[in-house]
């Protein structure tokens, strides 16, 4: 009998979803098929130190103190206390947001050419931050809405009246490269601008500035690479209690939303969504897997608002319930976001890494 292929699953890290990611790596630790993988737990502190954790704990610092092996031929981790080598055949990075879902730790895997689950640096770095990433999109002809953006030098010169003028009232104001609804403000009077502007630089060094659009929220997700495959939208209907999908509504109050599998949506709607996601995923070169999240006006017009790369895997996360919904089980689909990694890492093997030339050195 074949065995176990040992699967670290990193989570935690230094970054504002840090309790998120805890709650994500736990399911995925929970529901991995044990049959075939042997999970190997492996949060990040607060302040970034590793840790080989006995299950996935908020306790990191609890657990076994790692060093990396930095070697392409003899990749792993080392227990800093003993000196024991742990191998790995696989990361899992259950990491959201700053240095987990950005391309940082992407970057460190690839130099250690160690299969990965999920996108890699490029399409990591260009769908987290939302200024580039809208960018993309509207290069491909995928629709995003009206935005500005600013660097926190260029503070002084932010205007409300020019973004009035430009976006109209209200309007969004987000930190460029954080998720979980960190950092993010609808502003509906000037009162309230300054501090929004105050609070999204407070996390980013960057924030873009979007137009409202009054419609409902959707999300795709979408599973593969050649070619990507895409579930039936799903909704999420806020409560009224909320102005937009906060953090508090995405994941504390147990009351703020309603979640429809599928949405209610027309044949042909879905099946625009479907697409416009699709290519949205490939137009940010994502891999493996990816939530796309969308608006749909009442006149019927979609709008791509951002991919995570690294979808929430959540008692309350929208990525494994759209799967659920087409028949493919939270273990299922584990191993199938595994299966594909190791299919692309082989299949990137077919690249060149020397070249042979005169160059004398």
């Amino acid at each position: 009998m074949p065995s176990k292929k040992k699967v670290a699953i990193l989570y935690g890290g230094r970054s504002v979803e840090h309790g998120v990611s805890v709650n994500s790596a736990r399911n995925i630790y929970e529901f991995i098929d044990k049959d075939l993988y042997e999970p190997l737990p492996i949060g990040i502190s607060e302040s970034g130190q590793w840790y080989l954790t006995q299950g996935v704990s908020k306790d990191i610092t609890l657990g076994k103190p790692l060093g990396l092996i930095l070697d392409t031929r003899n990749s792993g981790i080392i227990l800093l206390a003993s000196g024991d080598r742990i191998k790995m055949d696989i990361v899992f990075p259950v990491l959201h947001g700053t240095d987990g879902e950005d391309g940082s730790i992407q970057g460190m895997i690839k130099a250690i050419d160690l299969p990965m689950v999920g996108t890699g640096v490029l399409g990591s770095s260009l769908s987290m931050n939302k200024v580039v990433a809208k960018k993309m999109l509207k290069e491909h002809g995928v629709p995003v809405t009206k935005f500005l953006a600013y660097r926190y030098s260029d503070r002084s010169k932010i205007s409300f009246e020019s973004i009035v003028n430009k976006l109209g009232m209200p309007f969004m104001v987000k930190s460029a490269s954080l998720g979980s609804s960190v950092g993010v403000s609808k502003v509906s009077r000037k009162s309230e601008f300054k501090k929004a502007i105050e609070d999204s630089f407070r996390y980013d060094n960057e924030l873009i500035i979007e137009e409202f659009i009054q419609g409902r929220e959707i999300e795709c997700a979408i599973l593969g690479n050649n070619p990507p495959q895409a579930s039936n939208p799903g909704e999420i209907v806020i409560s009224k209690n909320y102005e937009f999908y906060t953090f508090d509504a995405k994941y504390v109050d147990p009351e703020a939303v309603t979640i429809q599998v599928p949405a209610k949506l027309d044949k042909a709607v879905s099946q625009s969504i479907r697409k416009v996601s699709i290519k949205a995923y490939q137009a940010l070169r994502c891999e493996d897997f990816a939530r796309v999240d969308l608006f749909l006006t009442r006149r019927g017009k979609v709008y791509v608002n951002e991919i995570n790369t690294i979808p929430g895997f959540t008692n309350s996360s929208m990525f494994p319930m759209m799967w659920k919904e087409r028949g493919i089980s939270f273990t299922e689909l584990i191993t199938k976001l595994i299966t594909i990694a190791f299919e692309r890492y082989h299949n990137n093997k077919r690249v060149e890494r020397g070249f042979e030339s005169n160059l004398k050195f």
